[in-house]
């Protein structure tokens, strides 16, 4: 059983969605108001959240940006749920850091589908403890990972991307299967999404970040120790 926190304003879809989630087993909350969310999840630490982007109080968009902001809520995995003239919004919050998204209207059967391959993922992720390359070690329990022994915050997205180059590193990820691997799907807005999360995560990792090498016309790859031509 899983906690989830479902953040939706239309009653009728809340109900609907908590009423098939609660069947299949998990602990369910609901929330209809933007301002509600951080502090609700803060002291629920759900293990997903369902996000409409839709909101009074707050939008949706909002509300996400300072989920990530705040420690205690930074790892905790999001879907955002959109309407179809919602398509900015949806790719904005894909490249916020969302792990993925349902368009209005959708099945309550494909949103279960979609969390509970999230939920395994998470769970995937964390059933090694560590992983040791150079610099770098990953904290699989707690979604951590260290640079040379300093603790950087990921969100949750980016921690599975490094984890996935890492596991297999001097090994070249295409970007399919990157997007199989950490979405767990493949279209051509994640394909932008890709990018922009790898740019990002080099950015927080600083010099760390040529550890990450883009291999022109494949792919990505990690190196332990990088080749001499390249910056350290």
């Amino acid at each position: 059983m899983s906690k989830i926190l479902i953040v939706e304003d239309e009653s009728d879809i809340a109900d609907l969605i908590s009423m098939h989630l609660t069947r299949e087993g998990h602990e369910v909350s609901c929330i209809g108001n933007g301002l509600q969310v951080l502090p609700a999840a803060i002291e629920q630490q759900p293990e997903l959240i369902v996000l409409d982007l839709m909101l009074p109080g707050m939008d949706g968009i909002q509300v996400f940006k300072r989920l990530r902001a705040d420690t205690r809520t930074a790892t905790i995995p999001v879907i955002i749920l959109t309407a179809k003239s919602q398509v900015t919004d949806k790719i904005t919050g894909l490249e916020l850091g969302a792990d993925d998204y349902l368009t209005k209207p959708f099945s309550p059967r494909e949103l279960y589908l979609r969390i509970s391959a999230i939920l395994r993922r998470v769970k995937k992720v964390t059933h090694v403890s560590e992983i040791q390359r150079g610099r770098f070690m990953l904290d699989r329990k707690n979604l951590k990972l260290y640079l040379d022994g300093t603790p950087l915050d990921l969100t949750t997205i980016e921690f599975k991307l490094l984890t996935t180059l890492m596991e297999n590193d001097s090994a070249v990820h295409s970007r399919a299967d990157l997007l199989r691997d950490v979405w767990g799907y493949n279209s051509d807005v994640a394909t932008r999404t890709l990018d922009t999360h790898i740019k990002r995560l080099r950015e927080k990792l600083g010099s760390a970040g040529d550890h990450i090498v883009t291999i022109r016309g494949t792919g990505f790859q990690f190196q332990t120790e990088l080749a001499a031509s390249q910056p350290a």
